[in-house]
């Protein structure tokens, strides 16, 4: 756990803004079935920020005091690199903020998998690990992509160190168009602990904008390079893959 030293009022507001990015992030994949996300298109949604081709909503939650939040934005990146990476559960620590570790755990593949990762919190507050249980599907007629994942808390035992984290609800929709790759991120957070609404709400805008940039930028890299999406007989998606690796 790193530790983070504060001086003054203005360096103890930028750790409690710190802890708080940190614990939202901590659970930017997990879902649990409990709580029904918005409709994409509803007419609730209003517009918190826009910046180039990236817009967040947010969104008033039914029995909670913590905001939904949508993002949408147009990658400079295609489709394939950015699933290849949504494959790679290691990818979580470059593009995930205070991702410290992040691995596959059980059998499973490419369309149905779990994977275990941990977040390093700032000091004095305790790592957050979680177990997401990670379902992909996608048409080759329409090339559309969906990702939706659930936290399941007991599929692991848990860490006496961390606090494990089984509270939210996310939904990814990768559309690829013409090379680039539009995203719409919905998501719906209760963090563990004793965090007021009001407070957590200033910061959805923030934790979208900034991961949906790295995303895009880890899309860049050589290793993404290269990929493919392969589909079975049905024309359903089963996985992404270089040609070598067939």
């Amino acid at each position: 756990m790193s530790k983070t030293g504060a001086h003054g009022f203005k360096g103890r507001a930028s750790v409690i803004s710190g802890v708080i990015c940190a614990l939202l992030v901590t659970v930017l994949a997990t879902t649990t079935a409990r709580a029904e996300l918005p409709a994409e298109e509803s007419e609730a949604w209003s517009l918190r920020e826009e910046s180039g081709a990236t817009r967040i909503y947010t969104m008033d939650q039914d029995d909670s005091s913590f905001q939904v939040f949508k993002a949408e934005t147009l990658l400079d990146a295609p489709i394939e690199a950015v699933m290849a990476i949504m494959a790679d559960p290691a990818s979580c620590m470059e593009w995930v903020l205070n991702c410290s570790a992040s691995y596959s755990v059980g059998k499973g593949d490419f369309n149905d998998r779990y994977v275990y990762s941990v977040n390093d919190m700032p000091w004095p507050v305790t790592d957050r690990d979680y177990v997401l249980h990670i379902r992909t599907q996608g048409d080759e007629t329409s090339g559309e992509i969906t990702m939706k994942m659930s936290a399941t808390p007991d599929k692991r035992a848990k860490n006496s160190n961390r606090v494990r984290v089984d509270r939210s609800s996310t939904f990814y929709r990768l559309i690829p168009e013409d090379g680039k790759t539009r995203m719409i991120w919905l998501q719906h957070t209760d963090p563990n602990g004793s965090l007021p609404g009001w407070l957590v709400n200033t910061l959805l805008v923030d934790i979208p904008m900034s991961s949906m940039e790295a995303l895009e930028r880890l899309s860049g890299l050589e290793r993404y390079q290269g990929f493919q999406l392969i589909y079975n007989q049905d024309g359903q998606l089963i996985d992404v893959r270089k040609p070598a690796d067939t």
